[in-house]
């Protein structure tokens, strides 16, 4: 009898064994835009050496089991002590091991720091994304914690230390540490003014004890949490270590691990302060948020990153498929429909590594003009990546066809990620709304955006009348809250048509103003004009791996 009834053909390979840096036209053309020469060759070099790893089939293979085996709440151990700890699987611990020694949670000292950060960032993530929030909050509580030089000296060594320590011990013993952040809750959700967790002083300066509930903890086994409570003073930052300096444990109740949409392999809890849960202020009482707004917009940025990682993983994996399978007696890449929705795709992945490595660069210029920038470039392209991941992944997923529908395609997970980003740090609404405050109290803020787009004016006529368009809307702000979607979206195409226009290859920059800018595109992706030189940005957009 015969062992098989079929051989198998027109199945692509898996797309393993590839540098997911060096095979990303529009990131390593970025990072050469913005990285100082005398250091380019080094960063590109860091940045290949994360960008194999992250191609690599061990790392694959990582984030499936990490994600096929979710993190575990142990509330006890076997005796009947108390111990809040959340157990992972070893693969969880490679992925975010390999995240921290690769310098994935320290920019804010080294030159080039945020660039070279959101590139890597941007590569390991297409590895595997749950693990990138632990990356993201520890990288984004260094500004925080500078509010308060003494906690900086102490803490910021070990959370942008290159080693990775899983267990839960005094930080003093400790050669690396992670941190996770713990704000909204149940009754307020993003309206922090409705938050209800108390801290009463102690004796000595600067010590609390918190009372009350978080609805959402990020990064439960870190081993410290920013937490926002109610002080005397008004709402107030905290710096709550999960063991205390003599190796007790710190009052830190997980109640239980949410059970999420996607990002499986990422633990998020609901916690309790009982009283005698002991922290320390970071800044004045009172000024609570005003001393988290540099954590909130790193980690914001981090968003768009993470979703232009998963955008571009998306297009990796459709564009290989489409490149190795014939249907009707050509490669899919060949024929003209499918070129139209992967030239649309790779339009939109471009767009979004692009926007995100700008506003990386703006963070380490330290420019006064980049500083307003970020202001208003920050929550528009949160609002506006993030929300374009997901419809974008599931065109992506289609290219597939059934067999993208399938878990071992990767594509599932994917899609599940999508849309975890434009929820997490304020939804579209808390952005745009962000966008509308920005607006009326920073008027330095406007003019860096617009010195920021005029400088593509004049370089195509689509941007110009988009650029008049947002400019009428922006001239009347009375009543504009419910059009703050609208304008906030604007906003974002016309600056990431901006960019193109000037950074990206003429094909990339002039079919993204026709469809984005010029009205010349459908609801759906693959509705580009036919005219366009669609077949030169889906070989842009290809892996290297196919060569």
């Amino acid at each position: 009898m015969a062992a098989t009834t079929h051989t198998v053909t027109n199945q692509p390979p898996p797309l393993v064994g590839y540098d997911v840096f060096t095979g990303d036209a529009a990131l390593t053309e970025g990072v050469a835009r913005y990285v100082a020469d005398v250091r380019l060759d080094e960063v590109r070099e860091e940045l290949s050496t994360l960008g194999q790893a992250a191609g690599s089939a061990h790392a694959r293979q990582w984030g499936e089991q990490a994600n096929a085996h979710p993190p575990v709440l142990r509330t006890h151990d076997r005796y009947g002590h108390r111990i809040d700890e959340v157990e992972f699987h070893p693969a969880w611990h490679r992925l975010l091991g390999h995240a921290v020694t690769a310098g994935l949670t320290g920019a804010w000292s080294r030159p080039d720091g945020h660039v070279r950060r959101t590139a890597g960032f941007l590569v390991w993530t297409q590895a595997e994304a749950g693990h990138g929030c632990p990356v993201s909050m520890t990288h984004a509580a260094v500004p925080t914690l500078r509010a308060e030089p003494e906690l900086a000296a102490e803490w910021e060594p070990l959370l942008t230390s290159r080693v990775y320590e899983q267990e839960l011990r005094p930080v003093a013993q400790k050669g690396g540490a992670l941190a996770g952040m713990a704000m909204t809750e149940k009754q307020g959700g993003s309206d922090l003014r409705a938050l209800t967790t108390r801290a009463e002083p102690l004796a000595a300066p600067g010590e609390y004890v918190l009372t009350g509930h978080k609805w959402f903890c990020s990064a439960p086994m870190s081993d410290a949490f920013l937490v926002l409570a109610r002080a005397p003073g008004g709402l107030t930052c905290f710096l709550l270590p999960r063991v205390l300096p003599d190796g007790s444990r710190n009052a830190f109740r997980i109640q239980r691990l949410k059970d999420k949409l996607g990002n499986r392999s990422n633990a998020s809890a609901e916690v309790e302060f009982d009283g005698e849960s002991w922290a320390r202020r970071v800044g004045e009482e009172g000024r609570g948020v005003a001393t988290l707004i540099e954590m909130v917009a790193a980690t914001r940025l981090d968003c768009v990153t993470a979703s232009a990682a998963v955008m571009r993983q998306a297009v990796a994996q459709a564009v290989h498929h489409s490149a190795h399978r014939e249907a009707f007696g050509d490669r899919l890449i060949d024929k003209p429909l499918m070129r139209n929705v992967l030239a649309d795709l790779a339009l939109e992945s471009e767009a979004a590594t692009t926007l995100a490595l700008r506003l990386a660069a703006a963070y380490d210029s330290g420019t006064e003009q980049d500083r307003h920038f970020l202001r208003l470039a920050v929550p528009a392209a949160k609002y506006w990546v993030t929300k374009r991941c997901t419809p974008m992944v599931t065109e992506a997923l289609e290219c597939l066809g059934g067999n993208g529908y399938v878990e071992e395609s990767g594509l599932p997970r994917l899609l599940r990620e999508a849309p975890l980003n434009s929820i997490w740090e304020g939804s579209g609404n808390v952005q745009a709304l962000d966008v509308l405050r920005a607006l009326r109290r920073e008027p330095e803020a406007l003019n860096a955006f617009l010195t920021e787009i005029g400088t593509a004016r004049g370089a195509d006529h689509r941007l110009d009348r988009a650029i008049r368009g947002m400019l009428t809307e922006l001239a009347d702000l009375e009543g504009i809250e419910a059009r703050a979607r609208r304008l906030t979206e604007r906003m974002a195409l016309v600056l990431q048509g901006a960019l193109l226009v000037r950074h990206a290859p003429p094909e990339v920059a002039d079919a993204f103003c026709a469809a984005r800018l010029g009205g010349d595109g459908g609801a759906a992706f693959g509705t580009l004009p036919h005219t366009l030189d669609l077949a030169s940005v889906v070989a842009r957009a290809r892996p290297v791996a196919d060569d």
